[in-house]
């Protein structure tokens, strides 16, 4: 049996989410650029800055800087001039994204259900543990 590429099977089922994904989410304006992503990082660690939403979720400045502009236009975020250093913006949740909150952690809770609903529970933590293998072998 010919082995299927793994890069080319992860890449498939990622574009299918985030299609997924952006439909459900496009309502609430958080429709591409893994806005949803960005956005539960900064309500998870408010204050973070552009830099380190870039280094935690591994995108490129370019696509963290359009999705940041992006969340402040509709209202999400909120930047503040870090006190520590003045050259520095912190990246705050607005009470609309802290009421989101429920409603995207339930659209992401109910995506990962469909993602995953073929799999038993050992099954699911052994590709979790696979997954986070490859990860870290490739130096991310």
């Amino acid at each position: 049996m010919k082995q299927e590429p793994i890069g080319k099977l992860i890449s498939q089922i990622h574009r299918h989410c985030q299609k997924m994904l952006n439909k459900q989410l496009a309502p609430y304006g958080l429709s591409g650029g893994g806005q949803h992503s960005f956005l539960k990082t900064i309500l998870l660690n408010p204050g973070i800055n552009q830099d380190q939403l870039t280094q935690d979720l591994k995108f490129d400045k370019a696509t963290t800087a359009r999705a940041v502009k992006h969340l402040e236009e509709t209202g999400y975020i909120e930047r503040i001039v870090n006190e520590q250093d003045r050259r520095s913006l912190s990246l705050y949740p607005t009470p609309k994204a802290k009421e989101f909150l429920p409603k995207l952690q339930s659209i992401l809770d109910e995506h990962n259900a469909i993602l995953t609903r073929n799999l038993s529970s050992e099954e699911l933590d052994h590709l979790l543990a696979l997954l986070h293998q490859i990860n870290l072998d490739t130096g991310e």
